[in-house]
């Protein structure tokens, strides 16, 4: 899984396959697993909480939370780049 950056001992990634979903990062403490947070960017340039399967901390969740935001046009970048296409999609 590709590893995007860190926040805190938090890893924020893309995991493999998913590239027809809508843009989206996980954010697992230490390594990858496929129950961990997801959150989905949207079209506006901010991102929402899809789940929290992960149980980070709500206090923890709202800085990644912000700092994904602020990522946005990076992750877009790095989406279109690591799934090989030029259309990408959002949930809202």
């Amino acid at each position: 899984m590709p590893s995007l950056f860190s926040i805190g001992g938090y890893r924020i990634f893309f995991w493999s396959g998913e590239e027809h979903e809508p843009v989206h990062v996980h954010v697992a403490k230490g390594r990858p697993t496929p129950d961990a947070t997801k959150l989905r960017l949207t079209s506006a340039g901010g991102c929402v909480l899809a789940h929290n399967h992960g149980r980070i901390p709500t206090k923890d969740l709202r800085v990644i939370e912000r700092i994904v935001a602020a990522q946005h046009g990076f992750i877009c970048r790095e989406w279109k780049t690591y799934f090989d296409t030029e259309e990408i999609s959002f949930l809202v």
